[in-house]
């Protein structure tokens, strides 16, 4: 059985004067190296990793025409790796917010089926009647459906958060070359 080759993604960056503008927010005053990207910028990114697999690595490509342009290369390399690194912050952020949530969802479900479950019945008669079946059995049923969300969020909805958490962490640690194209 072959092993799987990781998958390089290449991500071409030019620091040619007319395209090089795009890569920053224009009403950032802060210094290169701390400028924030542009939305199209990001966009561009994600499009160029769009194909990626779980194994791919990505490597940042930097091309420049002569030495004062060579010179941005460091600073657009930094502002990017702490863009990502900002958003890994934010995601991370975002996903512990949904395990608390989640968590404390699925406490007071259990609780309320703790209450439907165990107390209800007891305040009820021993005798059997119709109504008292029918209203055991509407807890049943009520009990269920108030466990469904949080199971279905605990067990189904994590992906998602993890594997933007993996790209994002990717995309922060990616090697970056810097090429000189020859004219």
């Amino acid at each position: 059985m072959k092993s799987p080759v990781s998958q390089n993604i290449n991500i071409f960056l030019s620091l040619d004067e007319n395209i090089f503008k795009g890569y920053f927010n224009p009403q950032d005053p802060a210094p290169l190296y701390k400028r924030q990207l542009s939305h199209e910028f990001e966009l561009y990114i994600m499009t160029c990793i769009r194909s990626a697999k779980r194994d791919s690595e990505f490597h940042y490509k930097i091309n420049y025409r002569n030495e004062d342009d060579k010179q941005y290369a460091e600073p657009l390399a930094y502002a990017i790796k702490r863009h990502f690194a900002e958003a890994k912050l934010i995601i991370q952020a975002s996903f512990e917010k949904f395990k608390r949530r989640t968590y404390v969802l699925l406490f007071v479900s259990i609780a309320v089926v703790m209450v439907c479950q165990g107390f209800l019945p007891m305040l009820l008669n021993s005798e059997k009647h119709s109504i008292q079946l029918g209203l055991i059995n509407s807890m049943d049923v009520l009990c269920w459906v108030i466990l469904w969300r949080p199971i279905d969020r605990l067990i189904f909805q994590w992906n998602p958060f993890l594997k933007e958490i993996s790209v994002i962490n990717k995309l922060e640690k990616a090697q970056v070359a810097i090429v000189e194209i020859a004219d």
